[in-house]
């Protein structure tokens, strides 16, 4: 499975035909280079606030239903690109008017020119608390012919039962659109999606925003590196620990990278170890929960103050 990952920068955009070319532009580039999958990062899509009036740009409260008129020709600018260039393509996550809340909505374009999607699950605080986008319902395995898919918006990479859920439906590959604003909040996702990949022998790949977009509060800072992690075995990373590939910190572009999906299936049938069949047991022993036992304190461990 060849997969395009971008290191993605909003950018101001002059008009819907500007911004238009330049996702045609990324898509082209990507395929002729022979991607079959390509992930854009989380909310990618807030790039089209640029088309709205300063005031509205400045207030992602203002933005969410001022985005919505985009929707339509988003999603289909994704589809249709997908289908021209025959690959798979994870659009930037959109915040979607959805049953009276706004959810933030990965649109996953086929091929075949079908379009499905997965929503975010696990809110972080700035979208529960300050932008008023809500969790979604529901996860998904999509099954083609490269291999097995499964997508963890950002946060979501850091709570290993959904990617569970995933492997368990099939899934073999974890993509990871992200977008977070500090160096902590990306190694916060890195980590998760490391940790996914080591517990589930799966791929985790990581798609993050890159860059500064002062006119923007809910993207105005952007901190962020792509990645490809793959099981701690033999035969997937040069230096031993999961690492497939690292995409330059901060910078606009593409990483590739080839995922060798036959190899993922032999280290999960007869790997060095066998972490995923073996999540059951680690479940079964934290049924009961955990004993605690309260220990004394002695004289030299009690803290003294001046």
């Amino acid at each position: 499975m060849n997969i395009a990952i971008a290191q993605y920068h909003v950018e101001a955009q002059p008009s819907w035909d500007a911004y238009v070319s330049k996702i045609t532009s990324w898509i082209q580039e990507a395929a002729s280079n022979g991607a079959q999958v390509l992930v854009f990062p989380e909310y990618a899509s807030l790039e089209l606030a640029s088309l709205l009036a300063p005031h509205i740009q400045a207030d992602v409260k203002l933005q969410l239903p001022a985005l919505q008129a985009f929707l339509p020709d988003f999603v289909e600018l994704h589809r249709s690109l997908a289908a021209l260039h025959g690959v798979y393509v994870v659009a930037g996550s959109f915040p979607v008017a959805d049953g009276g809340k706004y959810v933030n909505r990965a649109y996953f374009l086929t091929p075949q020119g079908t379009v499905h999607h997965q929503d975010k699950l696990v809110m972080t605080r700035f979208e529960d608390e300050k932008w008023g986008v809500a969790a979604g319902e529901g996860l998904t395995v999509f099954h083609t012919s490269l291999g097995n898919v499964g997508i963890n918006i950002c946060y979501d990479s850091e709570f290993p039962h959904l990617a569970r859920a995933l492997a368990e439906g099939g899934a073999e590959v974890l993509l990871v659109p992200s977008c977070t604003e500090t160096i902590m909040g990306y190694h916060r996702v890195e980590i998760g999606s490391r940790a996914r990949a080591l517990e589930n022998q799966m791929y985790a790949v990581q798609s993050p925003l890159v860059g500064a977009v002062p006119w923007n509060e809910a993207i105005d800072v952007n901190t962020g590196a792509a990645g490809a992690y793959g099981p701690i075995d033999h035969g997937f990373s040069a230096q031993g620990d999961g690492v497939v590939t690292k995409g330059p910190l901060g910078v606009a572009t593409w990483v590739y990278v080839t995922l060798d999906i036959a190899r993922l299936r032999r280290v999960r049938a007869d790997g060095t170890t066998l972490n995923y069949q073996h999540w059951p047991l680690g479940e079964a022993q934290a049924k009961g929960g955990a004993e605690v036992v309260t220990l004394g304190v002695s004289r030299m461990q009690t803290p003294t103050t001046a």
